[in-house]
Order: structure tokens, then C-alpha cells, then sequence
């Protein structure tokens, strides 16, 4: 595994899409054989559009280049219909640029946007990923994220202890 980028400091950070970075961070594109278990970019970038209170999407950068795509979403009401008061907080998507996985960038952006949450006032933060083969399951469960058991749509949820 390759380490980070360190040559300079803080050279790796979470930045807002901006009109600056907006044409990098839709160009991210994953493996192909993931294609299928994330979202594009430019859909989640909707997404964050129709839920402006919710979503907090982020190009992730090392230096001058972006290398990923995160989008995180606070105090999101899981579902309404069962009790509009179940609020959460965690990470939506994580788009890592075939050509930077691997890297050590997936695990940064998690880690920045658990922290986010928990600076939130968050004491736990979701994900939810598609099973089968080339899921992420096995990077997040070696995050420490733990199965809560319930799906969203056809995707296994899962939540980390922020505390």
C-alpha cells in the first residue's frame, strides 16, 4: 500500500465543490467493476442539491489535484413514515479515482468526515454499501464500522461509534 502524499504539509484536505474544482470532481470515475455499487458524482451532486440542509458534499484533494469525492449528510431523517424524529448523520458516498484507490485517500475521507460529525455533536456516524463482489464491505468493516441489520433499499447499513 502507498503511503499518503506528504510532501507538503496539509496537503491533504476535504474542500468544498466550488465553481474552481467542479469539472475535477465530476471527472472522478472508479474502477469499472465498481461502477455498479456507487453512484457517479454529478448524481450525488444533485442529490446534495435537492438536500441542501442535509448533504455536505466534498472534492477530496492531495496538493492541487483532486483525488476523490465524499459527500456526508447531518441530522438526515431516516424515514419519516416510522418516526420523523430519527435523525442521523454519516457518510453518503465515497467516490475514490481509479486511479488514486489504494492510496490511503478512502481512509482519510472517512476519518475527516467522522470527525466533522462528531465536531457536529454526533455520537455515531452510518454508511451503507451494496454486498457482493468488489463491495466496500471489507474497508469499512475494517474501519470499525459494525452492521446495524437494517437495509436502505438494497444496501447493508452499518454505524461506527463516534465517542
Amino acid at each position: 500500500m502507498s503511503a499518503l502524499n506528504t510532501s507538503a504539509p496539509h496537503s491533504l484536505r476535504l474542500e468544498p465543490v466550488t465553481a474552481y474544482n467542479f469539472d475535477a470532481v465530476c471527472a472522478i470515475q472508479v474502477r469499472p467493476e465498481q461502477a455498479h455499487l456507487v453512484s457517479p458524482v454529478v448524481k450525488s451532486l444533485a442529490e446534495a442539491y435537492v438536500h441542501t440542509t442535509a448533504a455536505w458534499p466534498r472534492a477530496i484533494v492531495d496538493g492541487d489535484e483532486v483525488v476523490g469525492f465524499a459527500m456526508a449528510f447531518h441530522d438526515f431523517v431516516w424515514d419519516p413514515a416510522v418516526d420523523p424524529d430519527h435523525r442521523r448523520s454519516g457518510l453518503w458516498r465515497l467516490n475514490i479515482d481509479a486511479r488514486h484507490q489504494g492510496k490511503g485517500y478512502g481512509r482519510f475521507a472517512v476519518r475527516a468526515v467522522t470527525e466533522e460529525i462528531r465536531a457536529r455533536g454526533t455520537d455515531h456516524a452510518y454508511v451503507s454499501w451494496h454486498t457482493g463482489a468488489h463491495s466496500p464491505e471489507p474497508f469499512y468493516l475494517g474501519l470499525g464500522f459494525l452492521p446495524t441489520g437494517e437495509l436502505s433499499g438494497d444496501q447493508r447499513v452499518a454505524r461506527l461509534a463516534l465517542n
